[in-house]
């Protein structure tokens, strides 16, 4: 579908452009969103009779956009799935349980405006860039655990996706013969194992 951008869209255009788009990301978020028109004579009149008002309007959400990033950017949102000891997951994170997990903590923000290429399929610490405008980027942190322990010790930077790190042993600790007392495992006799000698004569 052709339409006109009335306002600039990362990876499309500029205000005014017409542009050819998917189907249903015109109407699923362009349209519906007033971030377009569809192009025809009618609609292009009607951009250049509003392009003044276009243009203050976006220069409004744009300063809506930086309020939210001011309070949204750097912060760290937990998410607890089930995963295998190797940090995969069983299922996986997507735009839209991100949109949920921030619309939980308050902020309103749509999928298509999570920046992810694929979801998420791992545990760990994933940086995910949220683009509230055409000008206005910036990255949060989606922490993926197991529980909300082993989140808390990924923000520590602890490693859990082996077996050794979930269950808190120490790779480098290991048992030296000699912390093993004498004889014990070794499959040698000890003194005491010895027969007794016989005071009677044969």
């Amino acid at each position: 579908m052709d339409v006109i951008l009335l306002e600039r869209i990362a990876k499309l255009g500029q205000m005014g452009d017409t542009v050819k788009v998917r189907d249903g990301f015109a109407r699923n978020y362009l349209l519906p969103t007033g971030r377009a028109l569809r192009a025809n004579d009618a609609n292009r009149a009607r951009f250049e009779a509003q392009k003044s008002q276009l243009v203050a309007r976006n220069e409004e959400r744009k300063a809506e956009a930086q309020g939210v990033a001011a309070t949204l950017e750097g912060k760290s949102f937990v998410v607890v799935r089930s995963a295998g000891e190797t940090g995969q997951l069983y299922g996986s994170v997507s735009t839209r349980d991100i949109a949920d997990i921030l619309a939980g903590e308050g902020f309103k923000i749509g999928r298509n405006e999570i920046q992810l290429n694929e979801p998420i399929k791992r545990i760990g610490l994933h940086a995910v860039t949220i683009a509230l405008h055409a000008e206005v980027e910036l990255d949060i942190s989606i922490n993926v655990a197991r529980s909300p322990d082993e989140a808390e010790r990924q923000a520590r930077g602890e490693e859990l996706t082996s077996a050794d790190a979930i269950y808190g042993i120490d790779e480098e600790e290991s048992f030296d013969d000699d912390e093993l007392e004498d004889g014990e495992d070794t499959g040698e006799a000890s003194d005491s194992d010895a027969p007794a000698e016989s005071d009677e004569a044969p």
